[in-house]
């Protein structure tokens, strides 16, 4: 149970990719082909700004002695992390011309994260560790299996796999940046902490995304137990996002856990190559 980090690939490298996106398109109000995974993930990038700038800020607080390729992984994450922020913005924009009301997501988001301020900045980095996890649970998911956005606008799924692909290039930083941080404790104190700090993030990740996934999904008059049953076979059915990345929440919990213990970059060099052909089949 000893701190890790990701010595599996001395040559990984982290690429700032200043890409743009959503500036001139209008895609339909459904840009995924249906109200289901439209919501979810116009709920998931309401969040992203606010979100995206606590992340930045948890791990630069810890990069005060972080050896070379630490810190220079850390100022490529938080690179990365703002362009991702300036992408989301503008998606935002783009659902709010679609007729979402997208400010209430900011808000509440808002709230949440006013609840941070005054706490150890510890406690900021295990919840950004566990949130990355999540960032890269998806971001696999999204690359790997095409059902996710088969019949979504083409420039948007661009923007979704351009920010999944950096997830999964950045996902050991904030994992590393913690064994930095806590390079002091005990095997069993840090292991304790992350998987209590993950089941606590676990329950408010979901609670809180499905709180403003219905909220959109209201907007578009879908309610009561069609919304509740269309969200449930939307993320446990097909394509099932949530079930399909249930192993890799579940090792998250290994003693000894690091996220480049699964070495998924190849998924990388498939998005930068030939995508559609090199796309992995869904189940």
């Amino acid at each position: 149970m000893n701190a890790q980090t990701h010595d599996f690939a001395p040559d990984h490298t982290i690429t700032v990719r200043d890409e743009r996106f959503n500036r001139e398109s209008k895609p339909s109000r459904w840009w995924a082909g249906e109200p289901f995974g439209t919501t979810w993930h116009n709920a998931l990038s309401g969040t992203f700004p606010r979100g995206e700038a606590f992340f930045i800020e948890s791990v630069k607080a810890f990069r005060e002695g972080a050896g070379p390729q630490l810190a220079a992984e850390i100022r490529a994450f938080v690179k990365q992390e703002i362009n991702h922020t300036r992408e989301h913005v503008a998606f935002n924009r783009l659902a709010a011309d679609s007729g979402y009301d997208m400010a209430r997501i900011d808000q509440r988001t808002g709230e949440l994260l006013a609840l941070t301020k005054g706490r150890p900045a510890i406690a900021n980095l295990a919840v950004t560790m566990a949130l990355e996890h999540y960032t890269a649970m998806m971001a696999h998911e999204f690359l790997a299996n095409p059902q996710h956005f088969a019949d979504s606008d083409e420039e948007v799924r661009a923007m979704w796999q351009w920010h999944a692909v950096e997830e999964i290039e950045h996902k050991g930083v904030a994992f590393d940046t913690w064994n930095h941080a806590t390079r002091d404790w005990s095997g069993w104190r840090r292991w304790r902490v992350r998987s209590l700090v993950m089941l606590m993030v676990t329950v408010r990740f979901f609670k809180n995304r499905w709180i403003d996934t219905m909220d959109l999904l209201a907007q578009d008059g879908i309610t009561g137990w069609r919304a509740k049953s269309g969200l449930l076979k939307y993320l446990l059915v097909k394509p099932g996002v949530i079930r399909r990345i249930f192993p890799a929440w579940l090792a998250y919990f290994k003693p000894g856990f690091h996220p480049w213990d699964h070495d998924d970059r190849a998924l990388i060099g498939k998005y930068e190559g030939d995508y559609e052909a090199a796309l992995m089949p869904a189940e």
